[in-house]
């Protein structure tokens, strides 16, 4: 890449930046800068897209963030010469980079899932098998609240009491298999936790069916009663749905996943400016 010569008289990086706060430098102060050539002895002329020398210092350029950072020529050099540029592996950035933070806080997300979602299961199983144990002292105690408080007591079918009473009587297959159910739906909401963190595009598609499947009772929840939690829940599941449609590019929509923003092509798009 050929430049003006008039650009080469101030070191690179001096002049003015689009943005100050981007994933890319969210990257680098996680990571550090990813630079190329800090233990090179030679610096050639084809090595200006990343590497320059200026006034004694060489100016290392990022390959995530773009910035330009000044450093001493290495005083025992370990190679001759910077590798070919497809011998390196350039980091994330841009798009790519974003989308690896937003499917990483999904999977936060179903992470949390996952955990609830596991000991409510496991609760389940200890009920479904001590609940026989745990019904006369459950039932004793609670009549002796109702009646201090001027209740009725005895079994009724009224409120709280009357929804426990409703478990106490259910038969155990019935539990154990609630109990089996909510554990698959939370081991697959840990998958997809797994997967999500990994970027994987498996993942993505797991992610997107189960929760566009969940939005059918979700609404249907909602049709009967409206609370807080049930209407914070369908938004955060349809914002799920929607950018991993449009923004992940699934089934193909908008030309299907991105490949010109990863590697050279993507470096090489932005200037390496001054």
């Amino acid at each position: 890449m050929s430049e003006p010569a008039e650009e080469l008289l101030a070191p690179p990086g001096t002049g003015p930046r689009q943005g100050w706060l981007t994933y890319e430098l969210l990257g680098c102060a996680r990571h550090g800068h990813h630079l190329l050539g800090r233990d090179t002895a030679r610096i050639r002329p084809e090595d200006a897209m990343v590497v320059r020398e200026y006034d004694g210092l060489r100016w290392h350029r990022c390959l995530r963030c773009d910035s330009w950072v000044p450093l001493p020529p290495p005083a025992a050099p370990s190679r001759e010469r910077l590798p070919d540029l497809h011998e390196v592996d350039v980091p994330l950035r841009g798009r790519l980079l974003r989308d690896r933070y937003v499917l990483r806080l999904i999977a936060l997300d179903r992470l949390l899932h996952f955990v609830v979602l596991t000991v409510l299961a496991v609760a389940v199983f200890a009920f479904a098998r001590e609940r026989q144990s745990l019904s006369a002292p459950f039932f004793r105690i609670t009549d002796a609240l109702q009646g201090a408080l001027g209740g009725r007591t005895g079994r009724s079918g009224d409120g709280l009491l009357g929804e426990a009473t409703k478990l106490f009587d259910a038969r155990s297959s019935t539990l154990w298999l609630v109990g089996a159910v909510i554990l698959a739906y939370g081991l697959l909401e840990g998958v997809e936790a797994i997967g999500l963190w990994l970027a994987r595009r498996w993942a993505e598609y797991l992610t997107f069916v189960a929760t566009a499947v969940l939005l059918v009772p979700e609404c249907y929840e909602l049709a009967h009663r409206v609370t807080v939690l049930k209407v914070l829940t369908l938004v955060i599941n349809l914002a799920v749905v929607v950018y991993l449609l449009f923004a992940k590019r699934l089934f193909g929509i908008r030309g299907g996943e991105r490949t010109s923003d990863t590697g050279w092509s993507a470096v090489e798009r932005v200037l390496p400016g001054r």
